[in-house]
Formats: structure tokens, sequence, C-alpha cells
């Protein structure tokens, strides 16, 4: 009686374990899935240099990008790396194969050297964060 209760518990723990492999099995691609057909942000450009530019001047530039990706694209935030960058974005959904850009200002006063300044773009991609600079120097 012992043996055929031993043998039982070892047969459901068998089973448990090969469904609970058959389930992660499925999320793994799931997620692949819905990756293949997440929006895309492909920029022109992930960099603009503005060159040289006086302490006080403002510069600004639109980082242009197009959805490459199978459903529309949804920006959620813009971010830089400082006050000084200012980015601005669409906030309605971008289809497939359409394009917008980010515009981003980069105000001066008080900077000084070379400038690098990153803006983090978060939206409904795989991954969720695209990065793009805007580069120079500041001269007095």
């Amino acid at each position: 009686m012992m043996k055929n209760l031993f043998l039982s518990l070892i047969a459901a723990g068998m089973l448990l374990t090969s469904c609970n492999s058959n389930q992660a099995g499925a999320a793994t691609s799931s997620t692949t899935a819905n990756a293949a057909n997440a929006p895309v942000m492909k920029f022109e450009k992930d960099t603009h240099d503005f060159g040289k530019i006086k302490t006080g001047d403002k510069v600004t530039y639109d980082f242009k990008f197009t959805n490459t990706g199978k459903s529309p694209l949804i920006i959620t935030d813009a971010t830089a790396t400082c006050g000084c960058t200012k980015p601005e974005f669409v906030k309605t959904p971008i289809k497939p194969g359409e394009s917008s850009a980010i515009h981003v200002t980069f105000d001066s006063a008080a900077k000084h050297g070379l400038q690098d300044k990153q803006i983090t773009v978060t939206a409904n991609t795989v991954p969720a964060e695209n990065r793009v600079h805007l580069i120079g120097e500041v001269t007095m």
C-alpha cells in the first residue's frame, strides 16, 4: 500500500511539472509573437550635431522617424538628460508606415563647452525606450 501511494505521488509530481513547462513555453512564444507585431520606431538619424553656437542661443531639431512595425506606435513620454533640453512629441497613434518627429529645443544659457544631450523616448515598442542625441559645442 505504501508503495502504491509513493508511486502515485511521483506520477502526480511529474504531471504537474510537465504542465508547468508547457505553460512556460506558451508564454515565451506569446511574448515573441507580440514583439514581432509591435511597432518599431526607425529614426532617420539618431544623433544631430548642431555645431558651434554662442552661450544663450537656442537651437531646435526634429528627429524624424517612421513606424516600420506592424501596429500603431504610441509615444507615452520623451525626456532629456537636462532641463535645458525640451522634447515635444505627438500624442496620437502613428500608424504602420507613417512618419512623425520628436521636436527638440536646446537652450544653451549658462552652458559652455561640448554638449551631449540624450533624449529618451518611451513608447509601446520592444524595447520600450529609444534614444537620440543632440550634440554640439557652446562657445562664449
